[in-house]
């Protein structure tokens, strides 16, 4: 019983050992300060984690007064190209890395301007890979983005910022509350098995016993046996 409760304990730590941390997809900031530099969010988690994949990412920037959308930055396996003359030596990428599989495309825009005020988009462009079939999917997220003189920090910043971490404990403490409920459920099948196997041990134990007790007193008188009278009471 107890090896069996180890070898449980181990194949649980080796799940959770093998769980990744929950994905969350928190907006953006939308306010800058003119001469620092600012962080572009974009995230986009994929709805199983354990389904390969690839993903290219593309950035759109449109400034305040201007119908269209132009091209500033894109990213793919060969990594990172600043598309736009404006943003030239002024944008790091800021997202997933060591990875084809992109579920953080965030960027970093150096030496923030007037002129960065305005609306970007940013798209993944995503392949899932699965057994028999390849699935794309297309993915767009929009900031509008504020330059400022100085800092302030708005209520809704710092309650969106609070309900990410919420989320991610949340769901944490979900998942631990899953495997503890999975490890006391299989406990208490493996528990009623052995009880089970037990009980149809002795069951077979005083069938034979029983038979044993009738052969011997039917056997002829003065043939020697091997049980003793007090086992057949």
């Amino acid at each position: 019983m107890a090896a069996s409760k180890l070898l449980l304990l181990a194949l649980l730590c080796s799940m959770l050992a093998s769980c990744r941390g929950a994905c969350a997809e928190p907006d953006s900031d939308t306010e800058a300060v003119v001469g620092k530099g600012f962080k572009l969010g974009c995230l986009s988690c994929k709805r199983r984690s354990e389904v390969e994949g690839t993903a290219t990412v593309e950035w759109l920037f449109r400034g305040k007064g201007e119908a269209d959308f132009v091209r500033i930055y894109t990213y793919d396996e060969k990594g990172p190209v600043i598309e736009h003359e404006d943003f030239m030596d002024r944008v790091d990428w800021n997202g997933s890395k060591r990875s084809p599989d992109i579920q953080d495309a965030s960027i970093y825009l150096l030496n923030v301007t007037y002129n960065d005020s305005g609306t970007y988009r940013c798209f993944f462009h995503r392949i899932l890979f699965y057994a028999h079939y390849e699935y794309s999917t297309d993915v767009s997220k929009v900031v509008q983005l504020t330059v400022v003189a100085k800092a302030t920090r708005v209520t809704a910043s710092i309650v969106s910022e609070v309900m990410m971490y919420v989320t991610v404990i949340g769901l944490q403490l979900w998942l631990l509350i899953e495997m503890i409920y999975c490890y006391k459920k299989i406990s208490a099948h493996g528990e009623e098995a052995l009880r089970e196997a037990a009980n149809a041990e002795y069951l077979a134990i005083a069938s034979e016993s029983k038979d044993n007790c009738a052969a011997v007193q039917a056997s002829p008188r003065g043939l020697n046996t091997s049980f003793h009278p007090l086992t057949c009471m």
